[in-house]
């Protein structure tokens, strides 16, 4: 029972980051979305492995073909794409706020929950700015250099998602320990 609520639950959240994936506000080569957001809160709610089957199962939603990515794409072409970096962000970043939340310490602190955020963040920038430097370079041959690819992967996005992380922080602080009872893949790493 218990493993059929975290399914449940990851599944929630592929769907939610889904459903996030198409509130966009369109910026040059990397859309605005409220998927970071999902992302966030599937790692921290869910815990390091809830939060990863969340993540892995809406990745692989859209690379089968369904149209869940930012502004309804999908399919095996976006390996290819210069946002596939933050795609595979979204899977790591997800794990590591999990997996802070789910350290042991000896009182219940929201600082955990900002730091989760924080880091998560960090994460997905660090993968989703790589994956289009390497893009533009490499396969799509067109030099751009790492301030370039700083300037519009990582700068417009990060008030709004820090934003987002305190949201996610707030409501972590809030529902975060009950949600967590529920996933029996919490802190089984």
């Amino acid at each position: 029972m218990a493993r059929t609520r975290t399914m449940v639950l990851a599944s929630l959240f592929a769907g939610l980051t889904a459903v996030g994936a198409q509130i966009v506000l369109p910026f040059p080569l990397v859309p605005m979305t409220l998927q970071t957001f999902f992302v966030l809160l599937s790692g921290i709610l869910l815990g390091a492995r809830g939060g990863v089957l969340a993540q892995t199962l809406y990745v692989l939603m859209g690379l089968l073909g369904l149209p869940v990515f930012a502004g309804g794409s999908g399919g095996p072409q976006t390996l290819f794409s210069p946002t596939f970096g933050f795609l595979v962000g979204f899977i790591a970043a997800a794990w590591i706020g999990g997996r802070i939340v789910e350290l042991p310490t000896k009182s219940e602190s929201p600082w955990r929950y900002i730091l989760a955020s924080a880091v998560a963040l960090v994460v997905i920038y660090v993968f989703g700015v790589a994956g289009v430097f390497l893009n533009l370079n490499y396969l799509a041959g067109k030099p751009i250099s790492m301030l370039a690819t700083l300037k519009i992967a990582l700068l417009p996005f990060l008030v709004p998602d820090l934003l987002k992380g305190t949201v996610v922080s707030l409501i972590a602080i809030r529902v975060g320990t009950r949600v967590r009872e529920l996933s029996p893949l919490s802190g089984n790493i």
